[in-house]
C-alpha cells in the first residue's frame, strides 16, 4: 500500500452533532479534505475550522440522497477518494449514520483497498437505533423483543428480484427497523401482514431522527402507510415495527423537552453565542444563529497607557466579558498579570463579568443586585469612597453614559478607555429573512441594544417584526421596543442563565 495519504470512513451519526464519536471529531479537526453526504449534519463541518491552518480544508459535497439527481455516482465518489489520498491528503469520508450499515462504506473500502490506498473505518451511531431511541422506542426490551432486524426498503434496482423474505421476517418476531422504505412502505406492510404479522402490531415512522425538527408518526402495521401520507412525512425516515413501539407512551423524552419544536434565533456575536445556543438546544429548540454583531478591537493606545500606569487608579470598572478579555490580553501582552491590579478595587456589572474577572484571578469588590449600570452606580454610591477617587472605566464604544456620568457626580475622576466596538455582522441574514417571512421563527433573542439595532438593519423592519423578542434585561428591552418589536420575554436576571430560564418557563401558545 502507498503512504501517499489516508482515507477515514467516518460515521457522522444520524444528525445530532453530539452523537459524533470522539475519534470522528478528532479526525475532522486534523484532516485536509472532507467528502460528505447530504445527511451528515453541516454543523460537523465547522469542526474542521476550529484550528488555524495554512490552507483551508477542502470540502466536497457528494449528496447521496436517494432519488436525488444531484447525488454523485458511487463510482465517482470512490475515484475522488483515491485521487485525494494519492495527492497525499488526510481525507475524512463523512457518512450519515454508520458507514457499514446501509451506507455503502464497504464498497468504498473495497475501492480503496484495490487502489492500494490506506484507510480506516470509524463506526458511527446508526440511525436505526438513534432515531428509535430519540422517539422513545427501544429496539429491544425484555418480554417484548429479544431480537432486532435491520432491513432496507430500497434494494439495488439492478437486482432481478427482491431478496427480502418479508414472510420470514413476519414470523421471526422481534423488532423490524426499516431504512429507506418510504416509497415501498405500503407494499412492505402488506407483505408483512400477508406473512402472518398481526395488523394491529404497533408501528412508528420517525422523520429527521435526532434533529430538533424530528417528527414521529404512530400507528399500527395496517394503518401506518396512510398515517405517514396524512402527516406528510418524507425521507429521511426510519420505520420501527414491533411491540416495543408501544413503550413510547412511557419513555418518550426527546420530543417532551420544554423547547422542542421551537425555532429560536440567537443574534449574539459568533464568538459568544455558544453558551446561549447550546443551552437552548439542550432544551429542545432548533437554534438559528444569525450573529447581528461582531466584536472589533479599537485603537488601544489609551489602554496601553492605562496599563503602564495602573498604580494611579483607585478603581477599575468592567461592564462586560468582552472588556475583561481584551483588557486581560493587553495586560498579559505587556508582561503583567493580576498582581498589577493588587492595589485597585474592582467593580463588575454582573455575575458573567465577575466570573470572567475571577478566571483571571481577580475577585470583584462590588457586584450589584440588578445587573445594569444604574444598580452598579447605586452600590458604589453606598460605599461612600468615590469622592476624589480615580477610576479606570473599561467599556465598549457607544456604551451608555449612565455609569461614567454618575461616577463623576460622586466626585470621581473617570478615565474612559474604549476597548472594542460592536460592528454589524448579519451573516445568514438572507436565509433568516426567508424563514421569518414564512412564519417559521418562534422567537428572536437579544442580549444587547447593539444587537437589536444590527438585527433590524440586517433583516429589515418588516421581517424583524414577524417574530417576538426575548430580552436579557430592561435596557435591551427598551431598545427592542424602540425598534418597533414586541418583547414577549424579559429575563428577571440579566444573565444568559436568566434568559434561558425565562424562555424555558414561557407559556407558549400555538
Amino acid at each position: 500500500m502507498t503512504d501517499a495519504g489516508v482515507v477515514y470512513l467516518v460515521g457522522a451519526g444520524p444528525g445530532d452533532p453530539g452523537l459524533l464519536t470522539l475519534r470522528g471529531a478528532e479526525l475532522l479537526v486534523g484532516c485536509d479534505a472532507i467528502v460528505y453526504d447530504a445527511l451528515a449534519n453541516p454543523a460537523l463541518l465547522a469542526l474542521a475550522s476550529v484550528t488555524e491552518r495554512a490552507t483551508p480544508v477542502e470540502l466536497h459535497d457528494v449528496g447521496k440522497r436517494g432519488g436525488v439527481d444531484a447525488s454523485a455516482r458511487q463510482e465517482d465518489i470512490c475515484a475522488l477518494l483515491v485521487q485525494l489520498a494519492s495527492a497525499g491528503k488526510r481525507v475524512v469520508r463523512l457518512k450519515g449514520g454508520d458507514p457499514f450499515v446501509f451506507g455503502r462504506g464497504s464498497e468504498e473500502a473495497q475501492a480503496l483497498a484495490a487502489a492500494g490506498v490506506r484507510f480506516e473505518v470509524i463506526p458511527g451511531v446508526t440511525a436505526g437505533i438513534a432515531a428509535a431511541a430519540y422517539a422513545g422506542i427501544p429496539v429491544t426490551h425484555r418480554g417484548a423483543a429479544t431480537s432486532v432486524t435491520f432491513v432496507t426498503g430500497h434494494e439495488d434496482p439492478l437486482k432481478p428480484a427482491e431478496t427480502v423474505d418479508w414472510s420470514a421476517l413476519a414470523r421471526a418476531g422481534g423488532t423490524i427497523v426499516l431504512y429507506m422504505g418510504m416509497k415501498t412502505l405500503r407494499r412492505t406492510t402488506a407483505e408483512l401482514i400477508a406473512g402472518g404479522m398481526p395488523p394491529d402490531t404497533p408501528a412508528a415512522a420517525v422523520q429527521w431522527g435526532t434533529y430538533p425538527k424530528q417528527r414521529t408518526c404512530f400507528a399500527t402495521l395496517d394503518t401506518l402507510a396512510d398515517a405517514v401520507k396524512r402527516e406528510g412525512l418524507t425521507a429521511p425516515v426510519i420505520t420501527i415495527i414491533g411491540p416495543v413501539v408501544a413503550l413510547r407512551d412511557e419513555i418518550a423524552w426527546f420530543e417532551r423537552r420544554p423547547l422542542f419544536g421551537r425555532r429560536i434565533v440567537v443574534t449574539r456575536a459568533s464568538a459568544q453565542s455558544a453558551e446561549l445556543s447550546g443551552r437552548l438546544a439542550a432544551l429542545g429548540a432548533e437554534v438559528i444563529e444569525m450573529p447581528a454583531t461582531r466584536i472589533e478591537a479599537t485603537d488601544h493606545t489609551a489602554l496601553r497607557d492605562a496599563i503602564a500606569d495602573l498604580s494611579r487608579y483607585d478603581w477599575a470598572i468592567f461592564t462586560s466579558q468582552n472588556a475583561v478579555r481584551i483588557f486581560w490580553d493587553a495586560l498579559r501582552d505587556d508582561g503583567a498579570d493580576a498582581r498589577a491590579l493588587a492595589g485597585l478595587k474592582i467593580g463588575a456589572v454582573g455575575p458573567a463579568t465577575a466570573g470572567a474577572l475571577l478566571d483571571c484571578g481577580l475577585a470583584v469588590d462590588v457586584e450589584p443586585e440588578r445587573f445594569v449600570a444604574e444598580s452598579l452606580l447605586e452600590a458604589l454610591r453606598q460605599r461612600g469612597d468615590l469622592d476624589g477617587a480615580r477610576v479606570l472605566y473599561a467599556a465598549a464604544e457607544g456604551a451608555r453614559e449612565v455609569l461614567p456620568d454618575g461616577l463623576r457626580g460622586l466626585g470621581a475622576v473617570v478615565d474612559r478607555v474604549v476597548l472594542y466596538r460592536s460592528a454589524p455582522d448579519g451573516a445568514g441574514a438572507a436565509a433568516l429573512k426567508q424563514r421569518l417571512d414564512s412564519g417559521e421563527v418562534h422567537l428572536v433573542t437579544f442580549t444587547s441594544a447593539s444587537a437589536v439595532r444590527a438585527f433590524v438593519n440586517a433583516i429589515g423592519k418588516d421581517a424583524a417584526r414577524t417574530a417576538p423578542g426575548a430580552s436579557i434585561g430592561p435596557i435591551t428591552s427598551e431598545a427592542v421596543r424602540a425598534a418597533g418589536l414586541d418583547v414577549a420575554i424579559e429575563a428577571s436576571e440579566s444573565t444568559i442563565d436568566g434568559l434561558v430560564q425565562a424562555i424555558a418557563s414561557h407559556p407558549w401558545h400555538e
